[in-house]
């Protein structure tokens, strides 16, 4: 994992120069632009970078590429649901080994697409998981489950944020907590509530942002924890299988 900073620095710059040239190529077509940033939402493509870099350094570990699925056939059963498509996939000899969700999330509507990403991530986990538990996915050991989140920085993002309380107060740490802290905190507890494995967290603004600067506001949360998490886990288990099948 060389230059790990520099080479995140690079999929940082790749989503906001996406998003810039999607939402430049909308309204090339339509003559005027979709309401606030629908068009590069729309767009997709933005976290590639992020998801090629995951696929190097899986690979660079010694995880094998034809094992690692993005873009398609990353379709997993679920228990509540059929089916849920992930971003990134590992399947190894018929066992999952890992499943990554990437998101973002940038303005004006950061309230909305808070609950949004909330929900979403927690429905996902405990889909997989209640899955899993019924014997859904053959083998083990058990899979790991990763969620990155890159959040755009500005004003709204990063200022206090009230609360609405008509009949219960609130947890304590969410009071005057920003949109980033409580994505922070988000982030914290899907890991220490084991619904994922690890999760990675970073703010980045769309100006230094397209020179591939960000921000990691928690240790806990940074990209080296959650890549080491990853390939320790497929290392360990690439063993594990090759033990197995002696």
């Amino acid at each position: 994992m060389s230059d790990l900073g520099g080479r995140v620095g690079e999929a940082v710059r790749h989503f906001w120069k996406t998003r810039k040239a999607q939402e430049k190529k909308q309204g090339a077509k339509s003559g005027r632009k979709d309401q606030g940033s629908r068009s590069a939402v729309t767009g997709g493509a933005q976290l590639d970078g992020f998801i090629r870099l995951v696929t190097e350094i899986l690979i660079e570990n010694g995880i094998p590429d034809a094992t690692i699925f993005r873009k398609k056939s990353t379709e997993l059963p679920g228990f509540f649901r059929p089916t849920k498509e992930w971003d990134l996939l590992v399947v190894i000899d018929g066992h999952l080994l890992a499943s990554i969700e990437f998101k973002s999330q940038v303005g004006p509507s950061f309230g909305n697409n808070y609950n949004n990403r909330t929900e979403e991530a927690l429905g996902g986990a405990t889909d997989l998981w209640t899955a899993y538990r019924e014997g859904t996915f053959a083998g083990l050991p058990r899979p790991w489950l990763g969620y990155f989140m890159l959040l755009e920085e500005e004003p709204r993002s990063i200022a206090p944020v009230g609360v609405v309380e008509p009949h219960f107060s609130v947890r304590e740490e969410f009071r005057g907590a920003s949109y980033a802290r409580r994505y922070e905190l988000f982030c914290q507890k899907l890991i220490r509530e084991r619904l994922y494995d690890a999760a990675c967290f970073l703010l980045s603004d769309k100006v230094s942002g397209l020179k591939g600067h960000f921000r990691q506001p928690s240790s806990e949360l940074s990209f080296a924890n959650f890549v080491a998490s990853l390939t320790g886990r497929a290392i360990a288990v690439a063993k594990f299988q090759a033990a197995q099948s002696k």
